[in-house]
């Protein structure tokens, strides 16, 4: 258990088996592209095998430990959204948290399509556990008759014991006797609900004792549980040691549960978690649970607190929630960096993949479509992300980085994409729209929303490095900008007067980076993704840092700076394109 009574130091590290999205809005443009980035590596390229199923999609990983405080905390549409698939929770009527007890929440998972595991072990409070032979096995019975009295029909399974590798006193005896007798007791209880364990911690190294031990009692566990709680760079040696003991000691392969996964510096951070999702996906986990490092109630730190907004690593696992149909196989080139997990539906007309971990030129490309009869010579890609803005800082949904078409090339594409290492994306792989190259290349005024002054250069100027601003309408050349086609959705925006582009002064990634023009040196932050709003006017996105196109404190001045700034929602992040 993790939570705020017991922030423990990390330990050493120790199968196969409606909410809508705000986005920025859909470009209209469509052609088929290249890419103007600098070609990313096979080290930074995650594969995905359009024609390989892995198997059905059940979102393994969306639940989370004590994710539900009551009934009321989360809301429903939260929960719902994010299609969870098992909850761990506190016995009813435990001492170890105050909230999330499980006959209170258990018919919201239910409301859901979740099944919640009983921690048995929580019935006490502290950290160790103020654990008691002397009522222990009362504490078992009550639970079992309470849950039966309740009900509830989602119960996953009874989870004995939480963390024994640091938890459990000696002078109770050796853990593998309290395994022994609770296993017991509560199939003599229960002869049908599966029993989940031993639940170590992130270290295992005491997996082969436990099991062992199991084996020779008849008490080895119906799913085989632990946690992953300091990288998930560790999870396929974990597992692989795990099967390995199992063909050691002649058990028949069982469900992986990885009660509670994610460090607590990775919690709420969306780049951080893809990587999780994907080796679930990969390895063949049952289930998978967030911990609980901060709060209850809050879909393992997916929302800001407790009763909060989603953050920016909701909108993660609501793209992961909305895959339907099958998972396919993904090949990440190492246990670090890159990784991801896809989808194809039914129909297989969408290939839908979520990504992250790496950061700079990056892509991802996809094998096999030429399996999929709905897919012919092109494909179109829409490319999302969303943002890492910390646990705490609400984000409203994922932003629409570009969509265009791409051609297949004997089955495959590749959608490049410069990439945050704390972000995560998403690319809807559907058929090609077809209709040739419709592009909005051409010469335009590019007018603010907020201020109806027009993008330009400070006072006109040629130069490298000049700066640009706003400035009343005028018919000098330095207020014309031409839009280049640059491939994969992106454009370079050049001005007319000079012939430099529009870029980032020293191609920035924070907020309040200043536009400038500057030589076309084939750097990312002089490629734009420029999306309509649906209102004719459209948000300006710098492919660089993914932030937009702004004007500093929303002036309405002559001669104010432009720059880019996170998509807040502000009129000055708009611009009506006007040909020339």
């Amino acid at each position: 258990m993790r939570g705020f009574a017991h922030l423990q130091p990390v330990r050493p590290l120790g199968r196969t088996i409606g909410l809508g999205a705000a986005t920025l809005g859909v470009v209209s443009t469509a052609f088929l592209g290249t890419s103007a980035q600098a070609a990313p590596t096979p080290s930074t390229t995650l594969v995905v095998s359009a024609n390989q199923v892995l198997r059905p999609v059940t979102h393994v990983a969306t639940g989370s430990l004590y994710g539900l405080a009551n009934a009321s905390a989360p809301a429903d549409n939260l929960v719902q959204a994010i299609k969870p698939n098992t909850f761990v929770q506190m016995p009813a009527g435990g001492h170890q948290q105050g909230s999330g007890d499980i006959l209170v929440v258990a018919p919201k998972a239910a409301r859901a399509g979740a099944k919640v595991v009983n921690r048995l072990s929580d019935y006490y409070a502290g950290w160790p556990y103020q654990f008691s032979w002397s009522n222990w096995l009362s504490v078992v019975d009550d639970q079992i008759a309470r849950t039966k009295a309740a009900g509830i029909t989602n119960l996953a399974a009874y989870a004995p014991w939480n963390e024994s590798d640091n938890t459990w006193k000696t002078a109770n005896g050796t853990f593998e006797d309290f395994w022994t007798r609770t296993y017991r007791e509560i199939r003599a209880k229960d002869a049908t609900t599966p029993i989940q364990g031993p639940s170590f911690s992130d270290n295992i190294s005491d997996m082969d004792n436990f099991l062992r031990n199991a084996v020779a009692t008849n008490t080895v566990p119906d799913i085989i549980a632990w946690h992953e709680l300091i990288r998930s760079s560790k999870i396929a040696g974990d597992v692989a040691t795990v099967v390995a003991l199992e063909n050691k000691y002649g058990i028949s392969p069982r469900p992986i549960a990885i009660e509670e996964y994610a460090a607590p510096a990775e919690v709420g951070i969306p780049g951080a978690l893809v990587g999780y999702i994907a080796k679930f996906e990969r390895l063949g986990v049952h289930d998978a649970e967030l911990a609980f490092w901060n709060q209850s109630g809050a879909l393992g730190d997916l929302l800001t607190g407790q009763g909060g907004s989603p953050n920016g690593a909701y909108w993660l696992y609501k793209w992961y929630a909305d895959m339907s149909g099958s998972m396919l196989t993904t090949t990440a080139p190492a246990q670090t960096g890159i990784d991801g997990a896809a989808s194809r539906n039914s129909a297989g007309n969408e290939v839908d993949v979520v990504f992250g971990g790496s950061s700079g030129d990056s892509a991802v490309t996809v094998n096999g479509l030429n399996s999929l009869s709905a897919f012919g010579s092109s494909a179109h890609v829409k490319v999302e992300y969303t943002p890492s803005r910390g646990r705490t800082t609400a984000v409203s949904g994922p932003i629409t980085l570009s969509e265009s078409n791409y051609t297949v090339s004997n089955g495959s594409i590749t959608v490049p994409v410069t990439t945050n290492t704390t972000d995560a994306y998403h690319l809807v792989i559907t058929p090609g729209t077809g209709g040739g190259s419709t592009t909005l290349d051409g010469n335009y005024r590019i007018t603010n929303k907020n201020s109806g002054l027009a993008l330009d250069t400070q006072n006109g100027g040629t130069a490298q490095g000049t700066l640009v601003d706003q400035a009343t309408l005028n018919s000098s050349s330095s207020q014309t900008w031409t839009l280049v086609s640059a491939g994969s959705g992106l454009y370079k925006i050049r001005n007319q007067a000079s012939g430099l582009l529009l870029g980032i002064t020293n191609a920035g990634t924070s907020d309040g980076g200043t536009a400038l023009i500057w030589g076309d040196n084939g750097t990312a932050d002089h490629l734009w993704s420029v999306v309509p709003d649906g209102t004719g006017y459209y948000k300006i996105v710098n492919s660089n840092s993914h932030l937009l196109l702004g004007v500093q404190n929303m002036s309405t001045s002559s001669g104010a700076q432009v720059l880019q700034w996170d998509d807040n929602g502000t009129a000055d992040h708009l611009w009506k394109l006007t040909a020339r």
